[in-house]
């Protein structure tokens, strides 16, 4: 193990933030080494989770779909954070440190990772997105999308939901056409649903016709 790879001494300050119950947390790697990471992560008996998003290269002679993270440098791993499993992590190859908290991780909500892991499973077309997590939160009801929370946003007659990740600052957004939705929290009212939709859109949300996020190289 190298220099680069040596695992940080954990302090006294990180040893008062173990917990007794599992919760999400971003681990920071090297880029281009997270599928490799998250192996390793598995292998030695923890929870990861790298969320995979399909991208198209097109040369003149050929085509090739590959699959990259959707959020590069990070994978997500669930575990009770203790002295033993921050050693597991550190111990494998290319992790550099815990997502907040100056390197000792800050605990991910479930909800965001059950939002993400279901954009990506149910092959939902996506766009990246200043990141946003101040706004009029909703819940989308029944269909391919339902239970995932996030931020009603407007623009051009098109209504799309904002999904955050706050550990990563990174937010992405995805059409919400033909969805019903409902506010949350403080929020005065309930939404009808959105009638604002070609039904091409609200046909790749449900999963009626597959879509997925392709980036032209």
């Amino acid at each position: 193990m190298n220099s680069f790879d040596k695992a940080p001494e954990i302090s006294d300050s990180e040893l008062l933030m173990e917990t007794d119950f599992e919760r999400w947390y971003a681990v920071h790697v090297r880029a281009r080494s997270e599928k490799a990471i998250d192996y390793r992560l598995r292998e030695k008996g923890l929870t990861s989770f790298l969320p995979l998003v399909t991208e198209v290269h097109r040369w003149s002679d050929r085509r090739k779909v590959i699959e990259i993270p959707l959020f590069g440098c990070y994978v997500f791993v669930r575990l009770v954070m203790n002295y033993a499993n921050r050693l597991k992590v550190f111990d494998v190859g290319g992790v550099l440190s815990f997502v907040g908290g100056c390197g000792r991780g800050i605990p991910i909500p479930d909800p965001e990772i059950d939002a993400v892991r279901t954009l990506v499973s149910q092959n939902v077309a996506w766009s990246p997105h200043p990141f946003l997590a101040v706004g009029e939160r909703v819940r989308i009801r029944g269909g391919a999308l339902d239970g995932i929370e996030g931020v009603l946003l407007s623009h051009d007659r098109a209504d799309t939901l904002v999904l955050s990740v706050k550990a990563l600052e990174r937010s992405l957004t995805v059409s919400i056409a033909g969805y019903q939705v409902e506010a949350l929290g403080n929020n005065p009212r309930s939404f009808e649903p959105v009638r604002r939709s070609s039904r091409s859109s609200f046909n790749a949300l449900t999963g009626d016709v597959p879509a997925s996020s392709q980036l032209e190289a």
